[in-house]
């Protein structure tokens, strides 16, 4: 009756010549233009010889009832995957991808079944630089016949878009994450330059005005391995909307309509999916198969993974921390590396009053600059930032008009120094903070006493205001003094914390491997 209804609209619509045009008619009624020619160059009689004619359906009718059985227990099944599934049942069974989905659309057209879509936004990388990381969970997994809750991690590297899935049947702490890394750069042969993942509690204890506090057992095993961290803004799911694909394709096409008999067999068949499937698809944004670009352009891009061996024997020199300013200390001075190795190690050397910069893993040089002779200096490329100064110029005004420029501008220029890296955010922060504020020369004054600090961040900005004009007039010079006291208290022991914790960093994530 429905393909009737269709036949109808394409015989009124052409009009025999009056109305529109095949091309019209395809793009009115959404179906290709050989349908419509077809239709229209046949008579009534013609089209119900051709529709009775059951010798084009009998190919496949006679696997529709294992079709159709499938259908109704996992009726979300891709024609895909029904196709792989068919092949591995009936190996004589033999017919184009395009015809086998033609006919399985028809099969669920007669059932109420909801195909479920999902969209994933193209981001050009560069190889080895990114690896997005999400994890799952999904209830009620048939293992030796009980319902199984499992828990995993995919890791998807951006550019090749290869895969992999490490699995947990308890749910993942940070001991386990850790351990489901190990296994997907061993997996990948390699590390890529940073990682990106979402908001979770494995990852990320807090977060406010983009300031991160890291979970911090996690934090000491990415640095020791030598990748960056970088967190998605939340309820952001697109930023990093390769691996939210990989899960939903997780799920729908490996655990989807499956049975295992044992845990040992989940994983065993999860790997023979991975290499056998997944990375051996051809993948439908790239159009591209993933290990194979993974091969010829992604492997030799990683870093080595926990072996910091050099490429270039040649190369010799001091290990330097970069921290998070994307600095590095070198006789009574700061140098500036790209941003790609904040909180990570460089090697440096110097010759001819030139200081070069290399990465560790490859010894490829990454910057050089000029031997400052003075002291105290610091020496940056502006290319090892980004730039978003014209953004970061219009929240600077802002902040200027509200404060003026005698305070503005050196608080501003104090947290740009403590947090280059979030500076955007930062001030969005601290311009919402100061729009709430109803008394502005009381938020004037209450600032100027900041505007000699060595660090600021606006989370401090925002208690200090809260703690200067909430006390009584009487109480407000002692309050100022505690905070600052108090503050300053906590950057005499920054050091000394980041430089205990770096110690031992790399036996400690040995050991928990």
């Amino acid at each position: 009756m429905k393909r009737w209804d269709m036949i109808h609209k394409i015989k009124m619509l052409h009009d025999n010549g009056n109305g529109l045009s095949m091309r019209q008619i395809r793009d009115e009624l959404g179906i290709s233009k050989n349908t419509v020619k077809k239709y229209l160059r046949m008579d009534e009689e013609s089209i119900c010889n051709y529709l009775k004619n059951k010798e084009r359906d009998k190919k496949l009718d006679k696997y529709k009832e294992w079709i159709l059985h499938l259908l109704q227990k996992f009726p979300k099944l891709t024609a895909v995957k029904i196709k792989r599934k068919m092949k591995e049942k009936f190996p004589e069974f033999e017919m184009s991808d395009r015809s086998f989905r033609r006919y399985v659309g028809r099969l669920k057209s007669e059932n109420p079944v909801k195909q479920v879509r999902y969209y994933e936004p193209v981001i050009d990388m560069v190889p080895g630089v990114q690896c997005q990381v999400d994890p799952g969970e999904l209830r009620n997994v048939m293992i030796d016949g009980k319902p199984v809750s499992v828990y995993f991690v995919v890791f998807v590297l951006s550019y090749s878009r290869l895969i992999y899935v490490a699995t947990s049947f308890t749910p993942i702490n940070t001991e386990i994450f850790i351990r489901m890394h190990d296994e997907a750069f061993r997996y990948f042969g390699g590390v890529p330059e940073e990682c990106v993942y979402d908001q979770t509690k494995l990852v990320v204890i807090h977060e406010e005005f983009r300031e991160v506090q890291y979970n911090a057992a996690f934090y000491q095993y990415a640095t020791s391995v030598g990748y960056d961290l970088r967190i998605c803004e939340g309820y952001d799911p697109e930023s990093k909307g390769k691996v939210e694909a990989g899960v939903k394709y997780v799920k729908n096409d490996f655990f989807y309509g499956e049975e295992f008999t044992s845990r040992s067999d989940l994983n065993q068949s999860l790997s023979s999916w991975i290499d056998n499937v997944a990375n051996c698809r051809t993948h439908g944004t790239t159009q591209q198969v993933p290990v194979a670009v993974f091969e010829e352009l992604e492997r030799q891009a990683l870093k080595a993974y926990l072996k910091p061996t050099l490429a270039n024997k040649n190369v010799s020199g001091e290990t330097r921390t970069v921290d998070k300013t994307s600095l590095i200390s070198w006789k009574c001075n700061k140098y500036s590396v790209p941003q790609i190795y904040q909180s990570g190690s460089v090697l440096v050397n110097s010759r001819e009053n030139t200081l070069f910069i290399y990465d560790i893993a490859s010894g490829r040089q990454i910057a050089t600059h000029k031997i400052c002779m003075e002291k105290g200096q610091i020496v940056k490329n502006n290319n090892h930032y980004r730039d978003y100064q014209k953004k970061i110029t219009d929240h600077e005004n802002d902040i200027y008009a509200i404060l003026g420029e005698e305070i503005g501008v050196p608080i501003c220029s104090i947290i740009k120094q403590t947090m280059p890296k979030i500076y955007k955010d930062q001030l969005v922060g601290l311009k919402a903070i100061l729009n709430r504020q109803q008394d502005q020369v009381a938020v004037i004054q209450a600032l100027s006493g900041l505007t000699d600090r060595p660090r600021l961040k606006v989370s401090f900005i925002r208690d200090y205001l809260d703690g200067h004009l909430l006390a009584p007039e009487h109480e407000k010079t002692q309050v100022k003094g505690d905070m600052h006291h108090n503050a300053n208290a906590d950057l005499a022991g920054y050091g000394d914390i980041r430089a205990t914790n770096r110690e031992g960093m790399e036996d400690d994530c040995h050991a928990i491997i």
